[in-house]
């Protein structure tokens, strides 16, 4: 049975919001699936203020999360899955252990398949313990809710939202494999549209695009050892035919975590809503302790240091380094770390377990960010107008962090072959070099100029489709072609028939007349020529 836990949950006021506000809202009822980890912590900014207006909303998570707990704005349903919280985090853990391994190339490529096989055959099984549970199915059925709102990088929701008949609403940042493109037939060319893990830009020379279009083939593969199983366990529990890209262009609209301002230009469709940026519209004051931190630095300021909640802990040499390279600017060093302190740790470095990360950038004082080029970490020194020296280490970070390299708003170092010096130079070059700031600054002023805030527009568009009941007016009839109507081969075929049809006819026309002309002549010529011999 399922587990249900339910937060303070003010619902009265949030219908005093409805009425005294002014703007006439409908207080609806929002199911939330969502994924553990930043994918939650996303989020949590846009279902508050869903809340605020008065809708009432229900999360429904494994009991295993890490991330997701009770809260006060929403109401959440736990369900038993076949794994521990000690497991998850366990995944989390060693996913930031093995990004410092230094092992060669096919050593790392077997590391990874086995990991992401572990991991998704973990995943779906709490996906399959959630479908088969019968009682808690059955109150989902009968709550009436009036939209859904999950992240499909686990396509767990998108077969809820199907079996429930529900319009949903995808919030996420990017799939992997450009699951996004093909389930929203959005056109992807390998030409400037640059895949993801390729660390290509937008302008990709003849080698780049080679490999861009290369790479699709181990990504694709890749992403079907995660996702096909999904396909079976939805064809299995909905009882019908069902494939990945089905679950996923089901969405009514989808609200991604990016904008062209991080990200290269690229084709889009009607139902896409960019909301890069989210995570960093409120800012709130610090603490007394950070702030005799920055009071402390003097005119030299703060450099603020993350990487990010999954790397706890650094290599003992790794870490000296890096400190050691700390302590030769004149800055000090507010650095996110949980690990055991390095031995050379310099007089200006402060390491604290955690930090307002997004507060802190947003101090006038903070001269660099060192981050490891996640995307809420870009999307806040872009918000608040500091350049970074990036040490991606997995996933898209690669991709973030040569977006920014490439718009000059910072410098890349490889984690694992960086040295002291490297960090160093890299650092007094965002700092010192005053081109960096300028280009970030710049970028931080296009971000900020929109018409709408990021956290207003996703707003808008959760309610656009409870309001509605979906957005089919938003969705292309390219969903209705098969492959070969998608690109026209049908057509191309049929005039290329007429084509050849007509020049064939053309050829024995003009052979016929071409007989009929000089076959006669040539024909005697040659007979008088047998007489004469």
């Amino acid at each position: 049975m399922a587990v249900e836990s339910q937060g303070r949950h003010p619902f009265v006021l949030g219908l005093l919001l409805c009425v005294l506000g002014p703007v006439v809202c409908h207080a609806g009822k929002m199911l939330l699936i969502p994924v553990d980890g930043s994918h939650w912590l996303s989020m949590l900014g846009a279902i508050q203020q869903l809340q605020q207006r008065g809708h009432e909303i229900v999360v429904l998570a494994p009991d295993a999360s890490l991330y997701i707990r009770e809260g006060a704005f929403y109401t959440l349903k736990t369900y038993p899955v076949p794994f521990q919280r000690e497991d998850v985090k366990e995944s989390f853990v060693s996913l930031g252990h093995t990004v410092f391994e230094n092992d060669s190339f096919l050593r790392r490529v077997i590391k990874t398949y086995k990991k992401i096989k572990k991991d998704s055959a973990m995943l779906l099984s709490g996906c399959s313990h959630l479908l088969h549970n019968k009682e808690l199915m059955s109150s989902l059925a009968e709550s009436s809710f009036d939209v859904m709102l999950t992240d499909p990088f686990l396509p767990c929701g998108p077969i809820v939202a199907q079996y429930l008949s529900l319009p949903t609403v995808f919030f996420l940042n990017a799939l992997p494999c450009s699951l996004e493109f093909e389930a929203t037939q959005c056109p992807n060319p390998f030409s400037y549209v640059p895949r993801s893990l390729s660390a290509n830009s937008d302008h990709m020379t003849f080698l780049q695009r080679v490999k861009n279009m290369l790479i699709a083939f181990p990504q694709n593969f890749l992403c079907d050892v995660v996702y096909s199983p999904y396909a079976t366990l939805a064809s299995e529990f909905l009882q019908r035919e069902v494939t990945v890209q089905n679950l996923l262009s089901s969405a009514s609209v989808w609200l991604l975590r990016s904008d062209f301002v991080k990200d290269y230009p690229r084709p889009i469709m009607p139902n896409m809503a960019f909301i890069g940026g989210i995570n960093c519209l409120h800012q709130s004051p610090l603490s007394q302790e950070f702030e005799a931190y920055i009071n402390a630095s003097g005119e030299h300021g703060i450099v603020v240091f993350s990487l990010g909640s999954m790397v706890a802990e650094i290599p003992e040499k790794k870490a000296m380094a890096i400190a050691d390279a700390l302590g030769k600017i004149p800055q000090t060093v507010l650095w996110r770390y949980t690990g055991t302190p390095p031995s050379n740790l310099a007089n200006n470095t402060i390491l604290v377990k955690w930090l307002p990360q997004n507060d802190l950038l947003g101090h006038p004082m903070t001269r660099a960010f060192i981050t490891h080029a996640g995307s809420h970490g870009i999307y806040e020194g872009i918000c608040n107008g500091v350049p970074m020296v990036m040490m991606p280490l997995f996933g898209d970070q690669m991709d973030n962090a040569k977006r920014m390299e490439t718009k000059g708003a910072g410098v890349t170092l490889n984690v694992l072959e960086m040295t002291s010096e490297d960090l160093e130079n890299a650092l007094k070059t965002v700092i010192n070099d005053k081109s960096y700031k300028e280009n970030i600054m710049h970028l931080s002023s296009l971000h900020k100029d929109r018409p709408v805030e990021p956290l207003d527009l996703a707003v808008f568009w959760v309610e656009f489709v409870m309001r509605h009941k979906g957005a089919p007016h938003l969705r292309p009839a390219a969903h209705d072609l098969t492959w070969y109507q998608y690109h026209s081969l049908d057509v191309i075929g049929f005039l290329l028939a007429i084509v050849l049809t007509v020049a064939f006819i053309a050829f024995k026309c003009c052979a016929y007349g071409y007989r009929k002309c000089f076959g006669k002549k040539g024909r005697v010529k040659k007979a008088h020529k047998s007489k004469t011999h």
